[in-house]
């Protein structure tokens, strides 16, 4: 399996094959068809190899390999996980059900949904193995798509942590009822049938509206204003192989915006703009008709444009940051830990704006941004926060930096916000600061030592 997407034949957006040729797919399917516990056993055993051919004594190899190596053992430990979940699943005592409302319930409209949605099969389908397997032969056939259904989620709900509790609600939903696929779709379309709705029972349980920011303590410039309050919205770290593909639907902005659309509609945009699905099918999953569906994004699309900003194909975006953009991080990090507010300033627009959800607070232009950032900067203010260093990341398509704070008296540099930036011709036009909590998300750890 080459691994390189192909076009669509017809133009469209959304999932493309990644199959090069006949071989290919075939390959592809005998794969599958030996998939499960057999899977997982050739994984083991390609990790010990590669384990016993790690060399030390080259220091850029030895990186390289152990961070192959590490992703390989992330995959091993996501199915091991899926198999723990589902054996406990099928524990005595265990709830039929994650959620009381009935969307999601063996008998309710997403399982008969997914059982009738109507993609067509192809060969690489596999039917057998999810229903006669044991959990690990189930971990390993459902775990490769986790990563693409946690993104669904996320997209859906706005929330790191909830999509992530979505995905598993998902995966231990396909497990209870997997007797109920047979077959007539793909597992890809079957576990995204089931991951949609139930984000829709947990927007329903959970209704969320935009809300708006309180006045800023520093009165901003008048072409500077506060963007859509999303108390719930957090930051979602950078997939290298698949980066480039969702950046632009992963974006912080195309996520406030979507946030904006009643559930229903979301749903639809999501399914039939970014991941590509025919009407007829989205109608399957949703349990809706097709002039439903019709209906339904014809009112969304206009809702999303009116959220969206008209230079954003200026913004700079993507898996590969330029020479400049990487220049402009790093004298961001030296600025911050030598308290430079002259160089920080020459690195900001002047309509640059600041806010920090799920905290109401915000600032806008760069002399009110300086004027705050000053004092947590100057050890002799009262308001001084300690010494900063940073580490590079991406989130959302985006360069982002986890900040970290010594704290007077002490020794340790402790995780103290994820800021990530819009970069608008060569200066940060926007930074949106995150709590910390979701570093170890990132590849990043919560503490540091000089």
């Amino acid at each position: 399996m080459c691994g390189k997407a192909l076009p669509r034949p017809d133009g469209r957006r959304g999932r493309a094959s990644v199959y090069c040729s006949a071989a290919c797919r075939q390959k592809a399917y005998r794969t599958r068809r030996t998939g499960g516990a057999d899977a997982v056993h050739d994984l083991i055993s390609d990790i010990e190899r590669r384990v016993k051919s790690l060399a030390p004594e080259r220091p850029e190899p030895f990186y390289a390999e152990v961070r192959a190596l590490s992703s390989t053992v992330g995959r091993l430990r996501g199915i091991a996980r899926v198999a723990a979940d589902a054996t406990r699943s099928a524990a005595p005592g265990a709830t039929d059900s994650v959620t009381p409302d009935p969307v999601t319930d063996s008998a309710g409209p997403a399982t008969a949904a997914a059982g009738r949605a109507t993609h067509s099969v192809t060969p690489d389908d596999v039917t057998n193995p999810l229903r006669d397997g044991d959990e690990i032969d189930f971990a390993g056939l459902v775990e490769p798509h986790r990563r693409e259904l946690q993104v669904h989620c996320y997209r859906m709900v706005g929330s790191y942590d909830d999509s992530e509790d979505l995905v598993q609600e998902t995966l231990l939903k396909a497990w209870r009822n997997r007797d109920g696929f047979e077959g007539r779709s793909s597992l890809r379309t079957w576990l995204y049938t089931i991951a949609t709705n139930a984000c829709l029972d947990f927007l329903r349980r959970n209704e969320r509206r935009p809300q708006r920011y309180v006045p800023s303590p520093v009165p901003p410039p008048n072409d500077v204003t506060a963007p859509p309050f999303l108390p719930w919205l957090q930051p979602f770290p950078d997939d290298p192989e698949t980066a480039a593909e969702t950046a632009e639907t992963l974006e912080l902005v195309f996520l406030a915006a979507v946030q904006h659309l009643p559930p229903r509609q979301r749903a639809v945009l999501i399914m039939r703009d970014v991941l590509g699905w025919p009407a007829a099918d989205t109608a399957e999953a949703l349990d809706l008709t097709v002039a439903s569906v019709n209906s339904a994004l014809q009112r969304a699309r206009p809702a999303l444009r009116e959220r969206l900003p008209e230079r954003r194909d200026a913004w700079a975006r993507g898996t590969d940051p330029s020479k400049a953009e990487r220049a402009l991080i790093d004298r961001y990090t030296k600025a911050a830990v030598d308290g430079d507010m002259a160089a920080m300033t020459a690195m900001l627009r002047e309509d640059v704006r600041i806010t920090m959800p799920p905290n109401p607070l915000w600032f806008g232009g760069r002399d009110a941004i300086i004027g705050m950032l000053s004092q947590t900067f100057d050890p002799s203010s009262p308001v001084y926060i300690g010494r900063w260093r940073h580490l590079p990341t991406r989130a959302n398509g985006q360069l982002a930096l986890g900040g970290y704070v010594q704290r007077p008296g002490t020794r340790v540099y402790r995780a103290q916000v994820m800021d990530v930036l819009r970069i608008e011709d060569g200066l940060i036009a926007e930074i949106t600061s995150f709590e910390p909590h979701l570093f170890p998300a990132f590849g990043l750890p919560l503490t540091l030592t000089d």
